[in-house]
């Protein structure tokens, strides 16, 4: 099966070469893998450097730690701070640096701060706990949402009152939308993410090629998913066409998961949402309807309003707008390695320089 597979990469990897214009020069049909999982997978498997030198492979704002604000790490951080509260937390999002502290840094001057492996750890914390307040940092895309959809109902149900969350879910079609507008980025297709269009299905993404002509496929996570998708790709380019196809269709279907879907439109509402180097885009987030506003942690836990900075010399926003790779940022290898992390691209495992310095920082 892997010498079938093995030869299959080859023969794919190959017809990509033979497909491109040879007088294209280097660099020049950009690529945007949305996904910080399909980054990793890129890098993990040395795929960049077996492709045709015209495919430039980008990354994309499809990492959730990393796309969340300075200012939403400061609030957290501030809620911490002044409130006698529990945190729960994924792991990742314990060691991102905010303006002058992280929740690491935190957790050592004894605040109680826990890292969970499921938003349940939060959940049911809170049940045995009444008396302590409970907040977990709900994050993610749309793959995520419906997980803290059913929590939040079902806190609602049971009149869980020290069950709260803060809220940083975000959604990617209109924010790849907002990327197409900006001059500075120049894409050519999309790689879209197979977890979230799980959820979401293919047709949200259609108005990418309806409106901009630009080729969307969604992908699987195998070295094999994506050199199909990338070959996918090519055959729209080529033909000057542009459609959403979907490569992951052993998991991914045109109508989504409507359940979950549906679990995300009873609980939340689209809002506008602040992304890390991007800035506030609009009906980008999520936000609690009003019926389950009191489960709001920045609401219930309102804090000092400070001057949120981005890292001095950080270019992690310029990285999840696909204008600059993670080795092109000053710091990165140097002052901002995975054990000294000055931005939260290198210390997500689905962060763009987190995958560079572990794979790739002996190919560049």
């Amino acid at each position: 099966m892997a010498t079938g597979r093995t030869g299959w990469m080859k023969k794919i990897i190959n017809d990509l070469k033979k497909s491109i214009d040879k007088n294209r020069p280097p660099n020049t049909i950009n690529i945007m893998e949305v996904c910080g999982t399909h980054t990793m997978a890129i890098s993990r498997s040395g795929l960049r450097q077996l492709l045709p030198d015209e495919l430039n492979l980008i990354s994309g704002p499809g990492c959730p730690v990393c796309v969340t604000s300075n200012r939403d790490i400061d609030h957290i951080i501030g809620i911490i701070r002044d409130y006698p509260v529990t945190l729960f937390t994924f792991g990742d999002m314990i060691r991102v640096p905010g303006t002058d502290s992280s929740l690491q840094l935190e957790k050592s001057r004894g605040k109680d701060v826990r890292i969970c492996y499921s938003p349940m750890d939060a959940f049911d914390y809170a049940k045995k706990n009444p008396d302590r307040e409970v907040v977990f940092i709900a994050i993610g895309f749309e793959t995520t949402a419906p997980l803290t959809a059913v929590l939040i109902k079902r806190a609602y149900g049971e009149d869980l009152k020290n069950f709260h969350i803060f809220n940083t879910h975000k959604l990617v079609p209109p924010a790849l939308e907002l990327l197409l507008l900006d001059k500075e980025i120049n894409i050519d297709a999309f790689l879209c993410p197979g977890h979230v269009s799980a959820i979401i299905g293919s047709i949200p993404y259609q108005f990418i090629a309806d409106k901009y002509n630009i080729p969307c496929v969604i992908s699987g996570f195998e070295p094999v998913d994506i050199l199909e998708s990338l070959d996918m790709i090519l055959g729209q380019y080529n033909k000057g066409r542009a459609s959403v196809q979907i490569q992951y269709d052993r998991v991914v279907k045109p109508e989504g998961n409507p359940t979950a879907a549906a679990l995300i439109e009873e609980v939340f509402e689209p809002a506008d949402s602040f992304w890390r180097g991007i800035g506030n885009l609009p009906l980008t987030g999520l936000k609690l309807r009003d019926r389950y506003m009191r489960f709001d942690a920045a609401v219930l836990f309102p804090v000092k309003t400070i001057d949120s900075k981005e890292p001095p010399g950080c270019k992690c926003g310029d990285v999840l707008k696909g204008i600059l790779k993670p080795f092109e940022c000053r710091l990165f290898a140097r002052a901002c390695t995975p054990e000294n992390p000055v931005g939260p691209c290198m210390v997500s495992s689905e962060g763009s320089c987190a995958a560079y310095y572990k794979y790739e920082r002996t190919k560049i």
